[in-house]
């Protein structure tokens, strides 16, 4: 599904409980993470749908190389020869999407957590067995202005991966927090601002620690890499967050 404007020259597209995110600029668009392999046709039509073509696309950036977040990356680095931009912690799991570090054991999840059962069932047919890997071409580093349409300026939070990292689009009041924050937890299935269970997060003691560099850009609207979008500012989406605490 795929909304328009969610803030200026933004556009979010939410499959199978993944987003990524369109940036449009004069320059052309940047896709913030790649979702799962079945979000290549949607993503195809989204870019359409907002007036653009696919060779408009001019980079992809990766909040973070889990394989639910770079399911398209390989076939639009084929098809239109983007850059692909993350951490340089990210770039082994980058290549290998499924290697990831993490704290606690997946498979009781599903028993002790059933509403998360229809989420990753949808993931699942989303392709999320079949998700091949990526070589990343550039590097993101902390408090850097990256050169691609809508100009992100990367914010480190480690994590949830150890080279996690959101994206501020200040000009916009707008902060991508990727999976270092969201309002959806697809291993348990709550809702409201979260960090993800360690099923999927490396060190949630050191996510948790990194909701601070996240309030400090004061950002407006939150944009996370699962679940809707909150607008009440980050600062309060962290208070959120930190009372949750780890899954």
């Amino acid at each position: 599904m795929l909304t328009r404007d969610i803030a200026p020259g933004v556009h979010r597209i939410d499959h199978a409980h993944v987003n990524c995110y369109l940036v449009e600029d004069d320059d052309g668009v940047t896709l913030v993470d790649a979702g799962l392999p079945a979000v290549w046709t949607e993503l195809g039509r989204a870019i359409r749908t907002i007036g653009r073509r696919p060779e408009d696309v001019k980079a992809l950036v990766l909040t973070h190389a889990h394989f639910d977040h770079v399911g398209v990356a390989r076939r639009l680095v084929h098809r239109l020869g983007v850059p692909v931009y993350a951490h340089r912690a990210e770039r082994t799991l980058a290549a290998h999407p499924y290697r990831y570090a993490h704290e606690n054991p997946r498979a009781a999840y599903p028993l002790k957590h059933p509403r998360a059962v229809p989420i990753l069932t949808a993931m699942l047919v989303g392709g999320a067995l079949a998700v091949k890997g990526t070589q990343v071409t550039d590097d993101l580093q902390a408090g850097d202005t990256v050169p691609v349409p809508g100009r992100p300026r990367v914010v480190e939070s480690p994590g949830h991966t150890y080279g996690h990292c959101a994206l501020h689009l200040p000009d916009r009041d707008v902060l991508l927090t990727g999976d270092a924050l969201v309002t959806l937890d697809p291993y348990t299935g709550e809702t409201g601002p979260r960090i993800i269970a360690g099923a999927a997060t490396a060190d949630s003691a050191l996510a948790l620690r990194s909701l601070d560099v996240l309030a400090a850009t004061g950002a407006t609207l939150v944009l996370p890499g699962h679940g809707e979008p909150w607008d009440r500012g980050i600062q309060s989406a962290v208070v959120e967050a930190r009372r949750h605490g780890p899954a």
